[in-house]
């Protein structure tokens, strides 16, 4: 299919799901419900939210951090550089810092799990920011915990 049909056929989705449906008093579309059209401007875009939960508490026990997040409005995608920072929904990679070490790394891999072996016991932090494809920070979330002591 090419890009003008896929196009065509986009516009031609959006013009339906707003036209009036017959026999209702009100139009019923897809923004009505939950998400967004990719079509909307990205400066009419809800912002950006991440959502992080405590580490599971069985693999922490070893040593591993197993840490689920969720983001809203944002996809995380392997993509950098300028030209992506316009795509609509907003796309971006995670920073993730332990313990406020002076680095951080990159996790592109859009898995909802991040993942840290070998912690010593002790308490601990892991700072998760969304990033945009320039790296500015659109979001961010502190998470403590312990990694019991294994004696």
């Amino acid at each position: 299919m090419t890009i003008r049909r896929i196009a065509i056929l986009a516009l031609a989705t959006a013009l339906a799901a707003a036209a009036p449906t017959a026999g209702t008093a009100f139009a019923h579309g897809a923004k009505d419900g939950a998400g967004h059209s990719p079509i909307i401007p990205m400066e009419n875009e809800p912002a950006p939210k991440l959502v992080v939960d405590p580490p599971l508490p069985g693999p922490l026990a070893r040593g591993a951090v197993l840490i689920s997040y969720r983001t809203e409005n944002f996809r995380v995608v392997p993509v950098l550089g300028a030209p992506a920072r316009n795509v609509s929904p907003r796309v971006g990679h995670l920073h993730v810092t332990v313990d406020d070490l002076p680095w951080h790394w990159g996790d592109f891999s859009n898995t909802d799990t991040i993942v840290v072996v070998g912690m010593p016991p002790g308490p601990h932090k892991l700072l998760v920011e969304l990033s945009d494809p320039e790296h500015r920070i659109l979001a961010a979330q502190t998470v403590t915990f312990t990694v019991p002591d294994p004696t």
